[in-house]
């Protein structure tokens, strides 16, 4: 499946399970995706692999949720993005 199938593919899950009944602020959809990062953080930390690969997809269903949502077209953003990673300083000029 293409991503951005997927994107609409989660979106669709979501509002299907109730958790569209009211507008989202994007706020509470980022930090819901940080909820995801964090308990995969817990999960390393407990040596829970299988928890952690779970977490990490949780992480990529928000994800998608919230492009499906805000409607983007990630997949071009992906690209376009990599494009310009590519032409950018070793370590992007930063110290790490």
């Amino acid at each position: 499946m293409k991503i951005n199938k997927m994107c609409k593919e989660c979106h669709k899950i979501a509002v299907e399970k109730g958790f569209y009944e009211r507008k989202r602020p994007v706020t509470e959809l980022i930090m819901l995706i940080v909820t995801e990062l964090s308990e995969a953080v817990e999960a390393d930390r407990h040596d829970d692999y299988e928890n952690f690969k779970e977490e990490i997809a949780d992480t990529f269903i928000r994800l998608f949720d919230m492009c499906g949502y805000f409607n983007i077209d990630v997949e071009d953003e992906i690209n376009k993005k990599m494009e310009k990673n590519k032409k950018r300083p070793r370590l992007h000029g930063k110290k790490y």
